[in-house]
């Protein structure tokens, strides 16, 4: 029995599943037992995020995955990727030549999740909300090329944009585009706490001990009714310290299904045994990581941040802590995205320290040059730390750094670096669709939600406007190419790898090949109970 099942890419950019193993095939049903997922992300209310999962707020994978069960959008990522689809509404369009006017109609007797009928008013209301609240995280920039919503009867909404805007149906099906019900949300205040009111696939029942979601518990929506198909009535999904502690939950048959973020030695063990009733699904992922740095910090000058990308062995970085799980990267845009460009290996070529003195000392550069890189210990899985200890060891023995690693948990590690408190920090980016834009903007544009200094006219003026004009992305390819490339050379960020997704399943649950999608979507709708292979 082969103990991995493999999602592998159909084309470029679209996911499509081409073989099952154990536990992960068949019909599935809408009745069993609740199916219990175990994930590492924290929910945490603290004063600096007291409503994590307001729409109007979330911005990370974990707090979308609550949301993507529960708010609906107008538009969704199909099960096998490719362009959106409705969802919420029962079609959606742009009505002009220059991709500036886009209309949905909604469904007919479309209803919240408490019996209230859905009009245009409540979508425009909830999207509005959002670009009015203009919250912290930044996430609103998703909304940033929409001019004006109005509404014509209670089922048509009209956006009219600013811009050309190619990928906006991706941006709506987002959950910073997410209907909410007006009685249950301030227009300019942020709904405190782990309470939803959406029409998604599910309600939450979010079961919270010293100010953090431990269990969330998912029901299926009587009043639902959009594109996806249910096929169970109830899934849990709870919250580990540590994906150790996740791993023996699964072996002792606690949880169904484990997702992110499984360890590196976890995948090993899971795929290689060959007597287990657990298997490990693997796809092609388009998560990145990246170290993303302070631009206005005279210690992090534009020279050091290239000696940084000259001195870093990107190759060596993932062998020595992922192994075949993830690949180099060498720009913002992973490999699998249309417009992907190596444009960082193409301008630095092979790891050199030689080249790197030769960079800080036609700068004038003392070295070694201190450093302190920060990372989050709790958000991106237990290999985080040895990632940033062979950072370290790569700068420290080039001999022109002398690096200094210091990890926070994620509570206090976010609003740190959105005070600007670090220099150096390193992040992961699950996008939010899977298209080059998203791997750009959201890092480089005005708004961006890292909240870098650095301001490029030429990417902001030109490049970006120009990317978005074409709604064929190999057109864009040119202006977006032209972006990593400026990147490349002023490094604002310094992409490090690009990785594969895995998730663990008991034999008997169904679905499993379904159960995250490339954009690192949890899709909980897709498990069921049926009988294994």
């Amino acid at each position: 029995m082969n103990r991995k099942t493999l999602v592998l890419p159909a084309v470029i950019g679209l996911l499509t599943p081409v073989i099952a193993a154990c536990g992960t095939t068949g019909g599935g049903g809408d009745s069993g037992d609740a199916i219990v997922v175990g994930t590492t992300d924290r929910f945490t209310v603290s004063q600096d995020t007291p409503a994590p999962i307001d729409p109007a707020y979330a911005y990370d994978v974990g707090t979308w995955n609550i949301l993507r069960q529960t708010v609906q959008t107008l538009l969704v990522q199909p099960r096998g990727e490719g362009e959106p689809e409705p969802e919420a509404a029962e079609s959606c369009g742009f009505t002009d030549n220059g991709n500036e006017r886009y209309v949905c109609k909604l469904r007919k007797d479309l209803k919240f999740a408490n019996g209230d009928a859905i009009t245009a008013e409540d979508v425009k209301f909830s999207i509005d909300r959002a670009r009015a609240i203009k919250a912290d995280s930044g996430v609103f920039a998703l909304l940033s090329t929409i001019d004006t919503i109005e509404t014509e009867g209670d089922r048509e909404v009209i956006f009219h944009l600013n811009t050309s805007d190619a990928t906006f149906p991706y941006k709506l099906s987002t959950p910073v585009a997410g209907i909410v019900n007006p009685d249950d949300y301030e227009k300019n205040k942020l709904r405190d706490g782990f309470k939803v009111d959406g029409s998604g696939p599910y309600t939450l029942d979010a079961q919270v001990e010293n100010d953090e979601m431990v269990k969330a518990v998912f029901t299926k929506n009587p009043h639902y009714k959009g594109n996806l198909e249910p096929k169970n009535d109830e899934v849990v999904l709870r919250s580990f310290a540590s994906a150790d502690a996740m791993g023996d939950a699964l072996e002792k048959g606690d949880i169904d299904l484990m997702t992110r973020t499984m360890s590196p030695k976890q995948i090993t063990k899971f795929s290689e045994s060959h007597d287990s009733d657990i298997d490990v699904v693997q796809s092609s992922g388009l998560e990145i990581r990246y170290l993303a740095f302070n631009t206005k910090a005279s210690e992090v000058s534009t020279a050091v941040r290239q000696a940084m990308a000259e001195v870093i062995d990107r190759a060596e970085l993932v062998a020595k802590v992922y192994g075949s799980q993830a690949e180099p990267l060498y720009s913002l845009v992973p490999a699998g995205i249309t417009g992907h460009s190596n444009s960082f290996y193409n301008k630095y070529g092979e790891p050199s320290a030689a080249k790197a003195r030769t960079t800080l000392q036609t700068a004038g550069i003392t070295t070694p040059v201190k450093l302190t890189l920060h990372y989050t210990t709790d958000h991106y899985g237990p290999a985080t730390e040895k990632e940033f200890e062979q950072l370290k060891k790569q700068l420290d023995d080039s001999g022109l750094f002398d690096v200094t690693i210091k990890g926070e948990p994620w509570n206090a590690f976010v609003p740190a670096e959105r005070k600007g408190e670090y220099d150096v920090w390193g992040m992961g980016w699950f996008p939010d669709f899977p298209d080059a834009d998203n791997y750009l903007a959201p890092f480089l544009d005005k708004d961006n939600f890292l909240k870098l200094p650095y301001a490029n006219s030429k990417i902001r003026g030109t490049l970006i406007p120009e990317s978005r004009r074409e709604a064929d992305r190999l057109t864009a390819s040119e202006s977006l190419t032209g972006i990593q490339d400026i990147v490349a050379d002023d490094v604002p960020i310094l992409p490090l790898w690009q990785g594969n997704q895995y998730v663990a399943v008991r034999d008997g649950v169904t679905g499993a090949e379904y159960a995250v999608n490339s954009s690192s979507t949890l899709q909980l709708w897709e498990l069921g109970r049926g009988i294994s292979d």
